[in-house]
């Protein structure tokens, strides 16, 4: 929902808002409340963009649009620290001032991976709109000023992790489009690598967009990384039961009894259950047979 909301992928709001209702009379309205808050969320962004709007059109020399976000109710992103260039920054000023304006004691952190940007690209052949992410963009604006960067260069010029750099010029140079060049030419990013804007691009269109780096949701990641641990110390007490129950097992029956116990619980990864098991031998809960490696015996 979020990545509708936000990269306007919803078709219809008041869908959202239909199918969310059913959700609330179904589930209660606990289970809706962050969704709810996303909703109300992009209504007063769409007042806050208006009003600024109205009041800022004489300051800028682009168009800016703002989604302002509460942390408490959407997911949490990545934060970076990039380097805007002075056109981006004078943007995030003004917007800055203005909202303050309205509300003295709130604090904007501005995820720049959530953006996207147009750029009128002057190429040889034509000029062509690109869309991309203010991240891309950014990277972009940099070869105004400058022919050859290193990926070291680029790294230091953007403020970013090695790995959000390598993310970006891959899109940029090895991509759908090819708005960079790169040397040595592969489908790969190197911190030894040197790139620069390719004059001789084109399209049959005149305006493309360019593949966007999907934004690092972190409480996704995190929430991911405790649930496999939590299944994994599942997965390692219903083997020590079946094993202490048994004594003896082959290790295929032992997966074949872990699988039909789990299965009400989690489908559980023949994969997983190998690795728990060896997990298990290796703090000698469990050992192998040594005649037969594929018999399995509790260490009591």
């Amino acid at each position: 929902m979020a990545k509708r909301l936000l990269f306007d992928k919803s078709m219809d709001i008041d869908q959202e808002q239909n199918v969310l209702s059913e959700l609330k009379k179904e589930c209660g309205t606990q289970l809706t409340l962050k969704m709810q808050g996303m909703l109300n969320d992009f209504a007063a962004s769409k007042e806050i963009q208006a009003s600024f709007t109205a009041n800022s059109s004489t300051k800028l020399t682009v168009t800016l649009g703002v989604k302002v976000l509460n942390n408490l109710v959407w997911p949490t992103y990545k934060y970076s620290k990039l380097n805007i260039p002075s056109e981006m920054a004078r943007c995030v000023e003004v917007f800055n001032d203005f909202y303050h304006g309205i509300h003295k004691h709130r604090q904007l952190t501005w995820i720049y991976s959530l953006g996207t940007c147009d750029i009128i690209s002057r190429f040889d052949i034509k000029t062509i709109e690109i869309t991309g992410s203010t991240c891309q963009a950014v990277v972009l604006l940099l070869f105004n000023d400058a022919g050859w960067l290193s990926y070291q260069e680029i790294q230091s010029l953007l403020n970013l992790e090695e790995e959000d750099v390598t993310t970006l010029l891959h899109s940029l140079a090895c991509g759908k489009y090819n708005i960079l060049l790169k040397n040595p030419v592969n489908k790969s990013i190197s911190p030894g690598d040197h790139f620069e804007f390719n004059p001789n691009f084109t399209h049959k269109l005149t305006k493309i967009k360019i593949p966007l780096p999907q934004p690092v949701n972190v409480e996704k990641k995190r929430v991911t990384e405790v649930v496999n641990q939590e299944r994994g110390d599942v997965i390692d007490r219903v083997i020590v039961r079946i094993m202490k129950a048994r004594k003896v097992l082959s290790q295929q029956q032992l997966i074949s009894e872990c699988v039909e116990q789990l299965q009400e619980i989690f489908k559980p990864e023949i994969k997983s259950i190998k690795e728990r098991i060896d997990g298990l031998i290796t703090r000698e809960f469990l050992e192998r047979d040594e005649e037969n490696s594929t018999v399995l015996k509790y260490m009591p």
